[in-house]
């Protein structure tokens, strides 16, 4: 094989492993709701520092493919059982587990199903074992790849600080109908709290179905539904044609999100709750329709 397609092959996998870590670091809460639905931890702390370990990993494993130290002897090993580890986490997630949702090796960039994954993780395999195939030269220096996966890790932590879950309202929703798993503390998200009976959230449900008519707000708004009497989710949805990621509250969350009075809408960025809107709804619609 041309040597320089070889090295093509190399920088490839290093800008993969660079654009994993990157993907995960834009919205790492998904990573840390996958460790706690596969019982790898029950606290949300501990499962976003393995998070930043995980991304710091990949981000210094992406950095050593440009590295001219130890390639063949360090760099594509540690990539090879990286890629076996992780693949067999996959086929555990998919069929020991029964998840087949976004496994997050790609964050929420790239939405892949653990199956999906593990054809990827064998393709970049059979990449890495040309590259050791062809792959001759290299500087002797362990120092310097062990040197550099450390302060990846470091640098993650900083760049990615672990931020605590108790001043944040929503951290326990992070399972909606119609979405799945989903993190609300990463980007710009907008809750609802309706009650399926008041007839103000419903006004203000039909108003918001027939202003995002193209639907942009779709992976940016999620409901909390508190259902009583006659009109459950289902009969709701008809009533006012709103179809958004919703779940079901008890009585005591419903009444500790609201104001008053239902409808209230909560405006989140990156986990901080800039906006609570209670009954001045008219900025939110006009958003609705740009």
């Amino acid at each position: 094989m041309n040597n320089k397609i070889s090295v093509a092959i190399k920088y490839l996998l290093g800008v993969v492993f660079l654009f994993s870590a990157y993907s995960k670091a834009v919205g790492p809460g998904l990573i840390e709701i996958i460790l706690i639905d596969h019982g790898l931890t029950d606290s949300r702390e501990i499962a976003a520092a393995l998070t930043r370990i995980l991304i710091g990993f990949e981000f210094g494993l992406g950095i050593l493919f440009f590295l001219p130290y130890e390639i063949k002897r360090f760099t594509l090993p540690l990539a090879a059982l990286f890629l076996t580890v992780f693949t067999f986490y996959l086929l555990y997630t998919e069929f020991v587990l029964g998840d087949s949702q976004n496994c997050g090796c790609f964050g929420s960039t790239i939405a892949m199903s653990p199956i999906e994954s593990a054809f990827k993780n064998a393709a970049l395999l059979i990449l890495v074992y040309i590259v050791h195939r062809h792959e001759k030269t290299s500087r002797k220096n362990l120092m310097v790849p062990a040197a550099a996966l450390i302060i990846a890790v470091a640098v993650t932590f900083i760049a990615v600080p672990v931020k605590s879950a108790d001043d944040f309202p929503f951290s326990n929703y992070t399972h909606f109908e119609g979405a799945g798993r989903a993190d609300l503390s990463s980007g710009d998200k907008f809750v609802a709290v309706f009650n399926t009976e008041c007839e103000h959230c419903q006004e203000l449900a039909r108003e918001i179905a027939g202003s995002d008519k193209d639907r942009k707000f779709a992976s940016k708004l999620f409901t909390l539904f508190y259902s009583e009497g006659e009109v459950n989710v289902d009969s709701f949805k008809t009533l006012t044609g709103y179809d958004y990621p919703y779940r079901l509250i008890d009585a005591d969350e419903f009444f500790d999100l609201i104001g008053s009075s239902p409808p209230r809408i909560y405006v989140i960025r990156n986990g901080v709750v800039k906006d609570i809107l209670d009954d001045n709804f008219d900025e939110f619609i006009e958003t609705l329709q740009k």
